[in-house]
């Protein structure tokens, strides 16, 4: 039996509900794939360890071999990058990623620890990279 619509005109508005929630998900595939990406182009010869564990890093900084500071993937110099820090420190649960060349001294290393904690981060994790398969120990 066929459902009867009398009385009734044509049905006109769109239900825009469906369309807001694909456009916010899309908006959430597209910041995530975008800082996974940016954090990946910076090139780096990452020290190797074993007992690194995966991090959820929400600010990623990094020193390349020439010494230049990266925040979330863009290249900053020193005023920018405590400008970073304090724009990041404000969240909650705020943790960060440090990544630095293996020909970075390691002064450079603490000068951006020191950086973190003044701006107010706490939590960090320095990022390393896992040894080849065959030289993983059984």
């Amino acid at each position: 039996m066929a459902a009867s619509f009398k009385g009734q005109g044509a049905i006109t508005d769109i239900n825009v509900t469906p369309l807001v929630d694909v456009v916010l998900v899309l908006l959430i595939v597209l910041m995530v794939t975008a800082t996974a990406i940016a954090s990946q182009s910076i090139p780096m010869d990452l020290p190797q360890g074993t007992t690194g564990e995966a991090s959820d890093a929400v600010l990623e900084v990094a020193i390349d071999r020439q010494g230049q500071f990266f925040a979330d993937g863009v290249a900053v110099d020193a005023a920018g990058l405590d400008g970073a820090i304090a724009a990041a420190a404000g969240r909650e649960g705020i943790r960060a990623r440090i990544s630095a060349d293996r020909a970075v001294a390691h002064g450079s290393v603490v000068e951006l620890m020191d950086r973190l904690r003044r701006g107010g981060i706490m939590n960090f994790a320095i990022a390393m990279d896992a040894p080849p398969a065959e030289s993983a120990a059984p």
